[in-house]
């Protein structure tokens, strides 16, 4: 899926892999991650099948270790970065990707600035302010402004399904917390949307994904719903080669 907030963006590339039409066997489908005991062979060709339909090589790739933490990094060229949850560049054909299930993948992009940025959020990440940091350090780098900052939060673990303890929901605004029959649940879209309207970024340049993974099992891996049973997909965005 092509999130619509980038339909008109054509200098990037930015898409999200569901889990169908894969070739693992079932329940893995599409699944994109070399971590969840599915063959190497089955995830290399899924991930060609999902990036292929997009014009991305597999060799195009830059990829966050994802610890849960808020460090960003910024890259130049494709490869495997470790201890950081999210990466930027401005550098073309370098595609930035983010392996989810029900952590909130990311996807930022300041056309005027021409610099792209991916990443993963889960509750630690969103409790740390992984997309301010991800937004900042954009600044800093690039020049890129807040105003300008075209922003997709993807699918992941909705307040509908995102059942917690007050371990988690003590690190979120009580605007993010769902309380029903003594049940606490958590909108992590929500809160990294809050955080990144307070930074700048303009509300009608953001689109929220209304998909919850754990509750589209027909569309969406889980870990959350399926455990040890469950792939990931991908989330995905870089800037195409400059024309000419």
């Amino acid at each position: 899926m092509r999130p619509a907030i980038f339909h008109s963006e054509r200098e990037i590339a930015a898409a999200l892999s569901t889990r169908t039409g894969g070739v693992s066997p079932a329940p893995l489908g599409m699944n994109t991650s070399f971590s969840v005991g599915d063959d190497r062979s089955n995830v290399v060709k899924n991930r060609e099948l999902f990036l292929g339909g997009h014009g991305i090589r597999l060799t195009e790739l830059a990829s966050p270790e994802q610890v849960h933490g808020n460090r960003v990094r910024c890259v130049t060229e494709p490869g495997s970065y470790p201890v950081c949850d999210a990466l930027m560049t401005d550098t073309p054909r370098v595609f930035l990707s983010i392996s989810f299930a029900d952590c909130v993948p990311i996807l930022l992009y300041d056309p005027a600035a021409r610099a792209v940025a991916g990443v993963h959020a889960g509750w630690k990440g969103t409790a740390s302010g992984i997309a301010l940091v991800a937004l900042r350090a954009m600044e800093q780098e690039y020049g890129s402004s807040p105003g300008n900052t075209l922003v997709f939060l993807g699918p992941a673990a909705g307040a509908c399904c995102y059942q917690v303890g007050e371990d988690v929901t003590s690190h979120f605004d009580k605007r993010c917390v769902r309380m029903t029959k003594g049940k606490s649940y958590v909108d992590l879209k929500r809160a990294n949307l809050d955080q990144l309207c307070s930074a700048g970024v303009r509300l009608e340049k953001i689109e929220v994904s209304p998909h919850c993974t754990i509750c589209r099992p027909d569309l969406f891996h889980s870990y959350r719903r399926d455990r040890d049973k469950s792939g990931r997909m991908m989330a995905v965005i870089g800037l195409r080669a400059r024309s000419g």
